[in-house]
């Protein structure tokens, strides 16, 4: 069987999904202007309020290759918070955090590296999104694990509020110029290659 692999910039405000319990109160998947083929599916999730590269493919293998390996995988995400990150707080952020995870149980967060970023030339503004004029902080923000809403919580615990979150790549697998909306189909080789994954399946 010849499969076929996508990336796609998700908008704010859609879930990634192709089906929901909810359907015709959320935007879904197949609301994007692009014909999938059948058994297309989503490589993770990113929740409705974030935005950014998403991965889908015909291929299930993908999941467990990608997420559930051994070899971690670098994820990056440019991210908005309220407030002005002083130094110290940008410091605790790269020497790790403690964000809740299930129940009363806490994990130590440690990314794989943070700093201070200018918003991006070109970056649409978000329906909603606060003015630029209110004071607020561009962090950019790589992991090699995957909580569940780690990064919110992550700026949460050092009392910054997350109030936009784009992932911009995962490992070479770059959003670049993308619009939001937007679908570009890849080869297997260049799927494989720019995610750092081995083609032996």
């Amino acid at each position: 069987m010849t499969h076929r692999y996508f990336i796609i910039y998700k908008p704010y405000d859609m879930v990634s999904q192709f089906i929901s319990s909810d359907a015709g109160k959320v935007k879904l998947l197949g609301d994007l202007d692009f014909q999938f083929p059948e058994g297309t599916h989503a490589i993770g999730r990113l929740d409705n309020h974030s935005e950014g590269l998403l991965l889908l493919t015909t291929n299930k293998k993908i999941t467990r290759l990608l997420f559930q390996g051994e070899q971690p995988h670098q994820r990056t995400y440019l991210v908005r918070v309220k407030g002005h990150v002083l130094p110290q707080t940008l410091q605790r952020l790269q020497t790790g955090v403690r964000i809740p995870i299930t129940g009363q149980l806490e994990y130590v967060a440690v990314p794989h590296k943070v700093s201070i970023v200018d918003r991006p030339a070109g970056l649409l503004p978000r329906p909603s999104e606060t003015p630029d004029r209110a004071p607020h902080t561009w962090l950019l923000i790589t992991l090699t694990e995957g909580k569940y809403h780690q990064v919110r919580k992550m700026v949460g615990a050092v009392k910054h509020r997350c109030q936009r979150l784009i992932r911009v790549s995962i490992e070479n697998m770059e959003l670049g110029d993308m619009q939001p909306g937007e679908v570009r189909e890849l080869d297997e080789a260049t799927f494989f290659e720019r995610l750092k994954l081995a083609t032996d399946l």
